[in-house]
Formats: C-alpha cells, structure tokens, sequence
C-alpha cells in the first residue's frame, strides 16, 4: 500500500490547516504589536448602584479587551455591581472558582446551599464554586461581587472542587484590624497601611481565595503613597472618600521614582476603577480627612505562579 492509498476504515487526517508561524522578535511580545490589546485604565461610577432597581450590573470592558466569550472588567475577573430593593430577592450565579461580595450599604441575609449568611454594610464575604446565591435585602443593598468566571470561560474550563470555605469577614473586625495597623508607630515607614484578608486554605498566598485577593486599606489624610506597580490587575472599589483623594497611573518613572506623564483619577466614594498590571500608580490623600479602599486582584494566582513581581520605587534622593 503506497502513501496515498486509505486502508479500509481508515481517514487520513490533515491537522496543519490552523498552523501558523511567526519570527519570534515579530511575536513575542503581542501587546506590544497589537495583537492583544492593552487593558485599559477605566472609572466605573458609583451611579450604576445608586438608585438603581434590583439587578446586575456587569463592569464590562470585554469590548475593550477583545473578549467575544461574554463579559469582563479584565481577562480573569468580573466585577459587577448588585443591587437589591427593600424587600426583595435576587439570585446571583457564576460558573467561577471563586466568588467576592463587599456590601455597599443596606441589611439583609444570604442563601448559599444550606447556609444562611446574615450581612450588613462593609461586610465582606467570600464563596467557592458550588450552587449560586439568593440574598434579599431587609432594605436598600448593594454588593460589590467579583468573580473569576472570565478565566474558566479562557480556559474553557468548569470548576469541580471548592479550594477553600466560605468565609465571613464582618465590617467591625475588618475595620478592628485596619485600625491595629494604623496605629502601630512602624506605620508611617511602610508603604500601605492595610489589612490583607484571607482564607485559612491559602497558606501559601495568603490571600483571600487561591485566585482573588483583597486589601482593606487606610489612606491617611495628607499621605502620599509612593509608586509601586504588580503584575496582577487591581479592581479598586472607593470605600469611602472626599473630594482630593485620587491615583496617579503610568507606564515610567523618573530618575526621582516619580510617575512621568501620570493619568489622574480621582476617588468617588462607592465608585470603582481599574489598575492595568505592570502599571506604576500612587495614592494621595489632600482631602483633609482619611480615605478608605479595597482593591481586589487575581493576585491569588499570580502569587502562586511566582509571577506577581510587585515592586516599589525607590526613595527619592535626599
């Protein structure tokens, strides 16, 4: 039998129909060549949950992104925000690893298989893969829910095990910790003054699920947080904050360590903005009084890939 005759039974196949090839200083670096697009800096305004009726609303940017699977506020996370009138009931659901909620404000209690989990504003709560959620809201609520469901959908993937408990961090022992913290007289010489919250399974990472993690921070009135930048994007949400707080955001730095050609954004309290990964960015407070703030970020994952490689700039010269 030559080459080009087919037994009985069998097909030759051809596989090399979707094989491409490129010379590598041409496609090494995609970004760069704008293959894959950049992930933007982008504010999301308090507004898409304030007097809005019971509903999700996705903080997409899939558009942005170049993601045709379905929404995205990066290519791992979805940020969205939840609204829940008095009285009423909404399931949420996601087919993610991992789930986030911070309450914005309002009272009430959520369902999760056969646990019932009673909240209130500054709450933060967070569950694995499993059944969804039903919460109702004993008056006006709103979450803040991040979830990795973006990724699994990348990695055409579902979730089969949960990799950590369900987990409550009640406002009061956030804001106990937070206050520990700030009091300590080391404070003023480090450069945050948070509190990183996490699950007991993560003793690794040390952060809250293996994919998310979560920072309840304090920016001080008249502190001036020096640049530092990861390789994890940051979904910032504004805790709470007067006019004069803000980020300034950019791709260099100075021979002083300071941000060359800075994009400002400015702080809404309740509102959200996103920090693009490998970006330099810095927090300023010249409100007058303190600023509260809770970045969330797949720096889970990144931690555990050893890939997270933050970094801060250098003190300026005296």
């Amino acid at each position: 039998m030559t080459s080009t005759d087919i037994a009985v039974g069998i097909a030759n196949e051809d596989w090399a129909g979707d094989a491409r090839y490129f010379e590598y200083s041409a496609a090494a670096d995609p970004i760069r060549s704008g293959h894959t697009p950049r992930i933007p800096i982008h504010q999301f305004p308090a507004s898409l949950h304030v007097g809005r009726p019971t509903g999700v609303t996705p903080l997409d940017l899939s558009g942005d992104l170049g993601l045709a699977s379905g929404p995205a506020t990066s290519p791992a996370l979805l940020a969205s925000f939840v609204c829940i009138g008095t009285g009423e009931q909404l399931e949420t659901r996601a087919t993610a690893t991992s789930e986030l909620f911070i309450v914005l404000r309002g009272s009430g209690r959520s369902t999760i298989g056969d646990h019932v989990l009673a909240w209130g504003e500054g709450d933060l709560f967070v569950v694995p893969c499993g059944d969804g959620a039903v919460h109702e809201a004993d008056d006006d609520a709103a979450f803040y829910w991040v979830t990795d469901e973006p990724l699994l959908r990348y990695l055409g993937v579902a979730p089969i095990e949960a990799r950590f408990a369900p987990t409550y961090f009640p406002a009061a022992r956030l804001a106990a910790e937070l206050a520990i913290v700030a009091e300590d007289p080391l404070a003023v010489a480090r450069s945050r003054v948070s509190v990183l919250a996490a699950t007991a399974s993560q003793s690794q990472t040390l952060t809250v699920t293996h994919v998310l993690w979560a920072m309840y921070g304090l920016l001080p009135m008249g502190a001036v947080q020096r640049p530092h930048r990861h390789q994890s994007v940051a979904l910032d949400l504004i805790v709470d904050a007067a006019p004069g707080c803000y980020s300034l955001l950019g791709a260099k730095l100075d021979d002083q360590g300071e941000i060359i050609d800075p994009v400002r954004v400015d702080w809404e309290s309740g509102g959200a903005f996103v920090t693009p990964p490998g970006m330099w960015h810095a927090h300023i407070n010249e409100s007058g009084v303190p600023a509260r703030l809770l970045p969330i970020q797949d720096a889970g994952l990144h931690t555990y890939l050893r890939s997270l490689d933050i970094r801060f700039a250098p003190a300026p010269p005296t």
